[in-house]
């Protein structure tokens, strides 16, 4: 199972919220590329990068950290977070972004997103599937769609996408233990999706749940920057 820690970016600075409310919202570290440096320590291998500012702006923001973290690591970055138009895409991989995550914009936009995939290959193109009480959730989780998450997922997986980030809203920031029930419905449905399970994550022993209900990958932010989960422990586990 791939372990992929998350850096949320508000104001150029590492920063956390609690279910997506940017006013509950905690600085950890305000360089965010010492913090991915000290994942690149460790032995991870991937990051998950989100333009906090730039889903609020409506396009990429910081794209400067994306860069020196893409520049000066080796990690392999994901990034996310106001993706808007092609140009913004530009942007991003331009400035060192091995892939993407779109989540509003495959809702709101289908026909765009449908481009990127057309353009950039699946490989590249990570469909964001964030939901709350199973229906999709979009613009920075402020707007619950008309969409359920399992026939999402699956319009999309029709459509060529091989890898989805599904986070569940309820569960993120909380500590309280990532949906595994939800992630294993999914994968019995979806058998050969590269599944990354967000949210929730609280321990190791969550890791290992999650890796037992066969889950390919994990984001896990909050549980790091709150010490309950050691880089030596990732370490040791990866």
């Amino acid at each position: 199972m791939d372990i992929i820690p998350a850096i949320d970016l508000m104001d150029g600075k590492c920063v956390r919220l609690t279910q997506g409310d940017y006013a509950r919202k905690k600085v950890y570290n305000e360089n965010p590329l010492e913090v991915a440096k000290s994942f690149e320590a460790a032995g991870i291998r991937r990051l998950h990068l989100v333009d906090l500012d730039g889903a609020k702006a409506q396009h990429i923001v910081n794209y400067r950290v994306l860069h020196s973290i893409a520049t000066q690591t080796s990690l392999e970055v994901d990034f996310g977070g106001g993706l808007k138009t092609g140009a913004d895409l530009r942007i991003a991989f331009d400035n060192g972004a091995s892939m993407v995550t779109g989540g509003s914009i495959a809702v709101k936009d289908p026909g765009t997103f449908m481009q990127w995939i057309a353009d950039y290959g699946p490989e590249r193109i990570i469909l964001g599937a964030d939901a709350r009480d199973g229906m999709i959730a979009v613009s920075g989780w402020t707007e619950t769609a008309s969409l359920e998450l399992a026939a999402f997922i699956a319009g999309y997986r029709a459509k060529g996408i091989t890898r989805v980030i599904c986070t569940d809203i309820g569960r993120d920031g909380m500590m309280q233990g990532p949906a595994v029930e939800l992630y294993r419905s999914l994968l019995e449905q979806f058998p050969a999706l590269y599944l990354v399970a967000s949210g929730g994550v609280s321990c190791m022993e969550d890791m290992v749940a999650l890796q037992k209900a066969g889950l390919p990958a994990v984001i896990t932010g909050k549980a790091i920057y709150e010490g309950k989960i050691g880089l030596k422990e990732l370490g040791k586990f990866l």
